[in-house]
């Protein structure tokens, strides 16, 4: 079937799933579903004779984004591959909707590349490492988010350099760390399955396992632990004191066009800031009703300022508002970041979404993939400036949030950061999905491993000629890319 235009995925197997209670059945269903979609299928990648022009599907999701942005995110994708990569999780829905899949459906991320994993604080204060951004999130083949993981990989090995055996050990890490985690999540009591996460004891704890056996340097190890103090300093105290001063005796977010512009600088209608106010209470009060708890701590802050923020890759020209908060006074700030929430590029080729509110697709899918969600996580409709209805979704700009730095990220390091985000990828599917099923599909032979690591390759060649084709689309003019970002 195409790769490009027409569903791939309308119809799934899940009318047949066993009952979550039959164990047995659950594993014969996997098992089945591996007869029907040996895992050898899943290996390589040729593009369809009438694959879409990856520049025009560009174009096409253009027409949504705020115009002005989007030569910002044009010249965001032309630094890489891998930056062209983060940005083209609509080139690749497409492609993955032509692929085998074994009819097992879960919650999936949609956009599994590497660098959308990361720490983050809990509402207990603990830090955990999961995945981070859920903007495509939609119930869809689980096989799509460890192709896009794996394939990310693949993709960064390339831009630093690494060897095709390098690369390949790291690809099939990935798919080996997914595999053994879900197999254990399989064997797992049920609510050990669910509350399993990975903390930074831990992921310290494996870190030094890896330097101990000689798979990871003493140098990366240690660069490990600076990292995750480093995330620790990240909160919004931080964040307000490099973001805002006082201006007129207020407290403002400072103005870095067009990175940051302050809402007063984009209002056409030139409202007072008494009347900023009263229209932002009225969307905080809206918000406040999507949030988790009742006796929410959201009740004691009050709203001061708010501005548009360019943020990310891909999600460049989506709007995006950083709202600057106080609760006691002026040295207890809360920086929110409301985030809009268009159609998941997945839903050209899956059922779509059951929310009528995007923004509430995306709370959902995360508090269901992740294993602690941010308190702070809500959602919201809200009328533009030029009167037209858009969903956001609304978290904590910064709560302790840390990232791999793939420009740094070395042989050893990067088998060893791959391995971690397929166990955490893992563990997503396990609670959004039927665990047991995949287990059984997977198996303990590394079939599966070896097939994606065929795959991630050759979908890095395509990723090489997509963004060819991109960048002379820029270069000839078709597209337009900023200067500087």
């Amino acid at each position: 079937m195409s790769s490009q235009g027409t569903p791939a995925v309308r119809s799934t197997n899940e009318e047949l799933a066993p009952p979550p209670t039959d164990f047995d059945a659950r594993r014969a269903y996997g098992k089945e579903a591996r007869r029907r979609t040996p895992r050898s299928d899943h290996e390589g990648w040729a593009p369809s004779a009438d694959r879409a022009d990856p520049v025009a599907l560009l174009e096409e999701q253009a027409t949504t984004r705020v115009q002005e942005l989007v030569p910002i995110r044009h010249a965001r994708m032309m630094v890489s591959p891998f930056t062209f990569y983060r940005g083209a999780a609509l080139l690749m829905a497409a492609d993955l909707a032509g692929t085998p899949t074994s009819g097992i459906t879960t919650q999936i991320c949609g956009d599994a590349h590497l660098s959308n994993f990361g720490v983050f604080g809990t509402p207990e204060r603990r830090m955990v490492f999961d995945m981070n951004d859920f903007d495509e999130t939609l119930p869809g083949p689980w096989e799509w988010d460890v192709k896009r993981l794996a394939a990310s990989f693949e993709v960064a090995g390339r831009s630093r350099g690494f060897t095709d055996e390098e690369r390949r050990e790291i690809n099939l890490a990935v798919v080996r760390g997914y595999r053994e985690r879900m197999l254990q999540a399989a064997d797992s009591r049920v609510l050990d399955a669910w509350y399993d996460q990975l903390d930074t004891d831990r992921f310290l704890a494996f870190v030094e396992q890896e330097r101990k056996q000689k798979q990871l340097a003493g140098k990366q190890a240690k660069r490990a632990d600076a990292a995750l103090a480093k995330a620790r300093t990240r909160d919004s105290t931080r964040a307000v004191a490099k973001l805002t001063e006082v201006i007129d005796g207020r407290l403002r977010i400072v103005a870095d066009p067009p990175l940051i512009v302050p809402v007063e600088q984009l209002d056409p209608v030139g409202r007072s800031y008494e009347e900023e106010i009263a229209w932002m209470e009225e969307v905080l009060a809206s918000y406040q009703t999507t949030l988790q708890q009742q006796n929410h701590p959201m009740r004691e802050f009050s709203y001061v300022h708010m501005a548009r923020k360019v943020v990310g890759v891909g999600s460049v020209g989506t709007r995006a508002w950083i709202v600057l908060l106080r609760g006691r006074d002026d040295a207890d700030p809360l920086l929110l970041q409301a985030k809009q929430a268009e159609t998941s590029v997945l839903e050209r080729f899956l059922p779509q979404s059951e929310y009528g509110n995007h923004g509430e697709r995306v709370v959902r899918g995360q508090r269901l993939m992740q294993a602690a969600s941010d308190i702070f996580l809500g959602w919201h409709r809200q009328p533009g400036f030029d009167g037209v209805d858009r969903d956001f979704y609304i978290r904590q700009l910064h709560d302790w949030k840390g990232a791999a730095d793939v420009d740094a990220m070395v042989p050893s390091g990067g088998r060893v950061y791959a391995r971690v985000c397929g166990e955490t990828l893992a563990r997503a599917h396990a609670r959004s999905g039927d665990r047991v099923a995949i287990a059984s599909y997977l198996g303990h032979a590394d079939r599966f491993d070896r097939a994606i690591g065929e795959f991630a390759r050759d979908y890095a060649d395509q990723n090489d000629r997509d963004y060819a084709a991109f960048v002379a689309a820029v270069q000839s003019g078709r597209l337009e890319a900023a200067a500087s970002v």
